[in-house]
């Protein structure tokens, strides 16, 4: 049950808050090796309308989802949910699952027809969450590096 004293969901809109975030985005995408180059580019990304949302204790990420609007010929208007992770010590708490409500809600104030994230084939547990949070599969993605060995 959420009580007051628990933190609250928020979006973080501040260099310093995105710096604070590195630790736990790191969980996520282990290749962001350089603070200043990760605050760069989500500043690039919220130019393009890029939203972090997160759960934050003494200036710690516990949990956080970046996500953006979009809008195809697939799809219609979406949202798209680049990043979603929990904390290894905050698992368990639900943090995940009030995450993907709160950006169900946010989807759907925004008339969006469908909430789409990504996540690897051999993620089993992550698969295993999205199912339970009402997500079901209807695409593989292929991709293809551009430049040597990103991701």
């Amino acid at each position: 049950m959420h009580t007051s004293t628990e933190p609250a969901l928020r979006h973080l809109q501040t260099p310093e808050e995105w710096r604070a975030c590195l630790p736990l985005m790191r969980e996520l995408r282990p290749h962001l090796a350089h603070d200043d180059a990760f605050v760069e580019r989500l500043a690039r990304m919220h130019q393009q309308h890029y939203r972090l949302l997160a759960v934050m204790r003494d200036g710690e990420a516990l949990a956080l989802a970046g996500y953006r609007y979009q809008e195809n010929l697939i799809y219609g208007r979406f949202m798209y949910v680049d990043d979603l992770v929990v904390a290894p010590s905050a698992r368990g708490s639900r943090w995940g699952a009030r995450l993907i409500a709160e950006l169900d809600h946010l989807a759907r104030g925004a008339d969006c027809d469908k909430l789409v994230l990504d996540t690897g084939l051999g993620n089993a547990l992550a698969q295993r969450f999205y199912f339970r949070q009402g997500l079901l599969t209807s695409a593989i993605r292929f991709s293809k590096s551009l430049k040597g060995n990103t991701q």
